[in-house]
């Protein structure tokens, strides 16, 4: 699950490893699979609660081509897992911005559901029991949640950034380091609460249109 402003389904590089909800009929208005959301055929979408997860920016789709673009297709990138299927969750709208409440949602969407990993790679906001409880109910179900360490530069040991900082053993924060495999200037970074780095620093992927571009953050990595 890709709880972000989510992925530009059809995209062709991505549009083959698209998650689908094979008991929900498309358009019909009616929660066939009596899960709660109606039409949720490729994810859900929070911010404007109807069941169509399409990228209103391209931060989502970018997180989406790193994760799984198709491989041995003759275009664009090739994700790192190749077999995995992209559900779209999406809770932040298209300044970007997202209530906690929503994102709560969304966790709960995706453990519902069922999948294997959430990718996170969103921060803001302090503390939220409420969004801890949501990602220990994730834990319980055996999903990992991987999570940006943000982009301050900061120490997340002293200063936490959330969800990034929830001490969890499910989720994983995540750093940013460069080509030279030296950590990412903006990286937040924290021998306690940052737990492994990841390429982060002008990475090439997909974006909305059938385009691709080049990016850089904790987000990618």
């Amino acid at each position: 699950a890709i709880i972000d402003m989510q992925s530009d389904i059809n995209h062709e590089d991505l549009k083959h490893n698209i998650w689908t909800n094979k008991k929900e009929i498309l358009n019909n208005k009616i929660d066939d699979d009596d899960n709660g959301y109606i039409d949720d055929i490729h994810g859900y979408d929070f911010a404007n609660n109807d069941g169509d997860p399409m990228d209103d920016r391209s931060h989502g789709t970018h997180c989406a081509g790193i994760i799984a673009a198709s491989h041995n297709n003759g275009v664009g990138v090739a994700g790192v897992m190749r077999d995995a299927q992209i559900v779209g969750v999406k809770f932040l709208n298209e300044n970007g911005s997202g209530k906690i409440s929503d994102a709560i949602s969304a966790v709960k969407y995706a453990t519902k559901i069922g999948v294997d990993i959430m990718n996170n790679s969103w921060g803001g906001g302090g503390y939220s029991q409420a969004l801890a409880d949501a990602i220990r109910e994730a834990n319980d179900a055996g999903i990992i949640f991987t999570v940006s360490a943000g982009n301050s530069s900061t120490n997340n040991d002293t200063l936490p950034q959330y969800p990034a900082s929830y001490n969890m053993d499910n989720v994983i924060s995540v750093a940013a380091h460069n080509y030279n495999d030296t950590m990412a200037t903006f990286s937040c970074y924290g021998k306690k609460t940052v737990h492994v780095a990841a390429p982060g620093r002008n990475i090439y992927s997909t974006v909305p249109g059938n385009k691709y571009q080049v990016k850089s953050g904790t987000s990618m990595a």
